[in-house]
């Protein structure tokens, strides 16, 4: 196999999926940077209620497609209102307090979004079904979120105009809308699968859109059917999945991702505070990264490529965490990530 692909981010990087606990962006910024100095991410504070969440912060960005907060979750609107004027309140104070303390920044900076099958699975319509159910609907809704997130883009780049961006596009319902196991309304039934050629078909159009930006884009999705084959294919060029969820069953799509260049971020650190089994694990960076150890030696690629091709990451959000224990998940990835480089081979 040709080593000579590049990779967004320095040898033995780590970084966050994107949530963090607490309410506070100018702490969580500054704990994010200074844990992640190789690879920081704009952290997410769902905490702070609706519109801090992943759904509400990605649709204050879709222009003309207001959605608002109804009982059930997010529902398009006839138009925006305060919960909308709230989600981009909480976006644009975010990106103020990373302007402040990301100020001359020259590495990569990642950031994220949900992605637009997510979102498509997560709004409701106006009668109550998901919007995913309409593809009239959906195709609107996938329009104003290339958009907006391309507009995204650019807001960041004034904030932090020395940053290289990589753009995680968060999918964690993709599974369920390819399965066919997204709930209708009533919840008596459930929703036909999506065909797997339109959902690449629309990824690939995002992922094509923000490469031509000059950012990298990435595919986030931490689900045991993650499908691996089908975000490659859609133009990602970074993977973000859960390691201690991988099986011998993705070996085969996992080695033909890397032999096409393509990044891994595999999470190897528990997002949330575990049982005491967890807990002394966190103590042993060796054993933590054991399943992305194992996992390199079973695909036969060379150890000087792992710290390379692939960055340490928790399993998923920390938004569920203590702020104690997220600081400690990140410290654990960091020294996971120092030994891929220096340990390759368990």
């Amino acid at each position: 196999m040709s080593q000579q692909h590049s990779y967004p981010w320095p040898d033995s990087s780590s970084t966050g999926v994107g949530s963090w606990p607490g309410e506070d962006p100018d702490e969580a910024t500054r704990t994010v940077l200074g844990e992640l100095p190789d690879l920081p991410h704009l952290p997410e504070l769902p905490a702070r209620g609706a519109g801090a969440d992943m759904i509400g912060r990605t649709g204050a960005l879709l222009p003309e497609f207001p959605i608002e907060v109804r009982p059930s979750g997010w529902r398009v609107a006839d138009g925006p209102g305060r919960d909308l004027r709230r989600a981009a309140g909480f976006l644009s104070r975010d990106l103020d307090t990373l302007a402040e303390h990301a100020h001359g920044f020259t590495g990569t900076l990642k950031v994220q979004v949900a992605g637009p099958w997510t979102l498509g699975a997560s709004l409701e319509l106006r009668n109550g079904q998901r919007l995913v159910s309409d593809p009239g609907a959906y195709r609107d809704l996938a329009e104003a979120h290339l958009e907006g997130v391309l507009a995204h883009l650019v807001e960041v780049r004034k904030r932090v105009p020395g940053a290289g961006l990589l753009v995680q596009v968060d999918e964690p319902s993709l599974p369920s809308v390819l399965l066919g196991s997204l709930p209708t309304a009533s919840g008596y039934g459930r929703l036909p699968a999506v065909d797997r050629v339109h959902v690449e078909a629309a990824l690939r159009v995002l992922f094509t859109a923000i490469a031509d930006t000059g950012a990298v884009p990435a595919a986030h999705c931490c689900a045991s059917e993650v499908p691996i084959d089908l975000l490659r294919r859609s133009g990602a060029r970074v993977l973000s999945v859960n390691a201690l969820l991988l099986t011998r069953d993705h070996d085969e799509m996992i080695g033909t991702a890397v032999e096409d260049g393509v990044g891994l971020m595999l999470g190897v650190v528990p997002s949330i505070d575990g049982t005491p089994a967890q807990t002394a694990r966190m103590s042993d960076p060796a054993a933590t990264v054991d399943p992305v150890r194992e996992l390199w030696n079973r695909l036969g690629f060379s150890p000087d490529l792992l710290s390379r091709a692939v960055v340490t990451t928790p399993t998923c959000g920390l938004a569920g965490a203590s702020p104690r224990y997220a600081r400690a998940a990140l410290e654990l990835s960091r020294a996971g990530a120092r030994v891929l480089r220096d340990e390759p081979r368990r």
